[in-house]
């Protein structure tokens, strides 16, 4: 397993908010452009507040399973461990097939720490280090959010359009500073599929999730697939979660080992 593999694996798990333009087929299909009639204000805000009422609530969650990267001649599958504190961190453990863990992050609003067990070393950066792979437009509770199969919440502004597809299935579209989205609900009223575009910085993200499981009174993805480009690194990566779990007791262990090397 390549050095270059455990950096992207890492980075693009806890950062997968980096953007893709080249498109899969998605676990839930992606609709059609329409036009339909303009929902009035005072509705629009009920079927928002609807929406936002499907997010997952939750103090903790325990995402584990399996993951599948492809870099440019590169592919390998590993079992992944995602821990999240609400609003406070999110924690991942990256094992080889082979039952070896190969590297360990975890990422808060204010900084991002990554152990690659493989070549000795960790990285140790603020948040901003993240900007090197996406938008700066990202931020903590984005990834969260992502992660997690939950509407963000800064693309329900004022300016976004909220319309319903032929289908009768929601669509939401707008701008959040440079970054142009468009957003479709399944008949779950849970996102579907996610674009985001940076044109400025080159940057295109496509999230596609599917199989939807009960997780107390919420709906949390059992899949979701990621399909990123930035400038002209391509990565794709697929999740997919054999257990999920909310409210339960984690703990989120990170240390230093004697001997590893600080690296940028």
């Amino acid at each position: 397993m390549k050095k270059s593999f455990v950096k992207a694996m890492v980075m693009l798990s806890l950062v997968s908010v980096v953007m893709a333009c080249k498109s899969k087929k998605a676990m839930v299909a992606a609709t059609p452009e329409v036009k339909p009639a303009p929902i009035v204000t005072d509705k629009k805000e009920a079927h928002i507040k609807l929406l936002r009422s499907k997010n997952i609530n939750f103090n903790t969650l325990s995402m584990k399973g399996k993951a599948n990267l492809r870099l440019p001649g590169n592919e390998n599958t590993v079992t992944v461990n995602v821990r999240i504190q609400r609003d406070q961190k999110i924690w991942m453990s990256i094992t080889a097939l082979l039952g070896i863990e190969v590297a360990r992050a975890v990422i808060t609003p204010d900084s991002i720490m990554v152990l690659n067990k493989l070549q000795n070393t960790y990285v140790r950066q603020p948040f901003s280090y993240i900007y090197r792979y996406t938008s700066k437009q990202v931020n903590f509770k984005m990834l969260q959010d992502v992660l997690t199969g939950n509407t963000i919440n800064t693309l329900f502004n004022p300016a976004a359009t909220l319309e319903q597809n032929p289908q009768g299935l929601w669509v939401l579209k707008g701008n959040e500073g440079s970054l142009g989205y468009n957003l479709n609900f399944n008949t779950l009223q849970k996102p579907g599929q996610l674009n985001l575009n940076d044109a400025k910085a080159a940057q295109a993200l496509k999230v596609a999730y599917g199989n939807y499981q009960k997780v107390n009174e919420f709906m949390a993805p059992a899949q979701i697939a990621i399909n990123s480009l930035s400038g002209n690194r391509r990565v794709d990566i697929d999740f997919d979660f054999s257990k999920i779990e909310s409210n339960v007791q984690l703990d989120f262990p990170f240390r230093v080992p004697k001997g590893y090397e600080l690296i940028n």
